[in-house]
């Protein structure tokens, strides 16, 4: 086996993929899936996709550092801004879907104990890749709405992050061991980390990328050695130094350029080259009624906490969507199961590809029919009043997504302020040659108007 041969084929997938995703703008972690997944099944092109064992590492180092990274962009200022309804929404998301589907494939399906554990868990999630990429395009990530979004997916995945480390780890002194250096480990990584970029600048050698590298191998080391899985230190990592990369965006932009370049590209077409064909066609109806119990369990825990933190419907429902998303802890659950021999080829299978389709199917339907209106301030101050009223009376509007004051049932009026000496009136337009001038005060050689 020629090692290079190998690695050009897997690189010129993760290129074609790359370069698919760009015309179609889907996010590259489905299509590397659904690229390896051809890949892998196609007569005459599976044989050449062999994997070594340097692939096998470049997949796991790539889940490491993309569970880190997903970690990282929670802004810890917008979690403790939003944390009641975040840690309620996240709660909830995570909690009925994770009971819904695990007692399904418990109950209906018949699977095994584990498989359904493994089941639930690759169901609860929410993919933090997906939302995060529709608030940057949104905009939303600027707004209330989307931090409070960004902030339950946190929430959500830390619940499955710990369900999957907590249902099969093995309780003994090697896991009180793994718990006591995380702990301490994690509380010094921002110091270090803000050491060594102190210390040693952000240099070619890139020694706190390093640094990082070094402690979440040694953790993951340690996780898998106690039985637990690698992710769930990674993930709590990001969490604890979110701030550092927060005013500290060069090492935050060269750590995501190493893994999307590199190691996730093997994550993702490793995850895809084990989905079998045969499987699909034969589980079409499970795959169905698995990505149901999905949305539905999710539809029936988010909407009712939204309501009752009076997010606006359109809101509400765009929240739900968003939240019932999954890609990449999803994968990642499913690919533990399969490795770990927990579940089989077919029931890795039917996992992966509702994972895939919970991707796609809340995210488009979010996107088409619910998306919020956003409105910037310096666009809202370039419009008139006419068009302000006329923005602020359609559903979604700015005023629902950012919080301003309004009168349920009734539109909000647009803010108008008065000039020094006289009081405001609402609703009423200045005639042509009288138009009053918001905050704007006579030059002192020039007669008012």
């Amino acid at each position: 086996m020629n090692v290079y041969y190998v690695a050009a084929i897997w690189v010129g997938m993760a290129l074609l993929a790359a370069v698919i995703s760009i015309r179609i703008a889907i996010p590259v972690a489905l299509v590397e899936i659904v690229v390896g997944a051809l890949a892998g099944n196609i007569p005459g092109l599976q044989q050449h996709i062999s994997q070594p064992g340097f692939v096998t590492f470049l997949a796991s180092t790539g889940s490491l550092v993309l569970t880190f990274l997903a970690g990282a962009e929670i802004d810890p200022v917008s979690l403790r801004g939003h944390w009641k309804a975040s840690l309620s929404i996240g709660f909830v998301s995570f909690l009925l879907p994770f009971v819904a589907a695990y007692s399904f494939c418990l109950l209906a399906l018949g699977w095994t104990v584990h498989a359904a554990e493994l089941g639930g868990v690759a169901l609860s999630t929410t993919s933090v890749a997906v939302v995060y990429a529709v608030m940057v395009e949104t905009g939303l990530n600027r707004q209330d709405l989307g931090k409070l979004i960004l902030a339950a997916c946190f929430i959500t995945d830390l619940g499955t992050v710990l369900a999957l480390g907590g249902l099969f780890a093995s309780y003994d002194w090697l896991l009180v061991v793994f718990i006591a250096v995380s702990a301490v480990t994690l509380l010094l990584l921002p110091r270090l980390v803000r050491l060594a970029t102190t210390r040693f600048g952000h240099r070619v050698s890139e020694p706190e990328i390093k640094l990082l590298l070094v402690i979440l191998l040694a953790l993951g080391g340690l996780a898998t050695q106690a039985g637990s899985e690698a992710v769930l230190p990674a993930y709590v990592g990001g969490l604890v130094v979110a701030g550092v990369f927060l005013h500290d965006r060069i090492l935050m932009d060269r750590l995501r350029s190493i893994a999307f370049a590199l190691l996730t590209p093997f994550f993702f077409l490793r995850a895809g080259t084990l989905i079998s064909a045969p499987a699909l066609i034969g589980g079409a109806g499970v795959i169905g009624v698995l990505l149901l119990v999905k949305l539905t369990a999710k539809l029936v825990g988010v909407w009712p906490v939204a309501t009752a933190f009076r997010l606006p419907r359109r809101e509400r429902t765009y929240t739900t969507l968003l939240m019932a998303t999954g890609l990449t802890f999803g994968s990642i659950a499913a690919l533990f199961g399969l490795t770990h021999h927990l579940i089989d080829k077919t029931q890795y299978t039917e996992l992966v590809t509702v994972v895939i389709l919970s991707a796609f199917v809340p995210t488009l339907i979010a996107q088409q029919l619910f998306r919020p209106e956003i409105i910037d301030s310096d666009e809202e101050e370039a419009l008139g009043e006419e068009d302000l009223s006329i923005i602020h009376r359609r559903p979604g509007s700015r005023a629902a997504v950012t919080g301003r004051p309004g009168q349920p049932g009734q539109p909000d009026q647009p803010v108008q302020r008065a000039e020094p000496g006289q009081r405001s009136q609402p609703d009423q337009r200045a005639q042509p040659d009288q138009r009053a001038q918001p905050d704007q005060r006579a030059e002192p050689d020039q007669p008012t108007r």
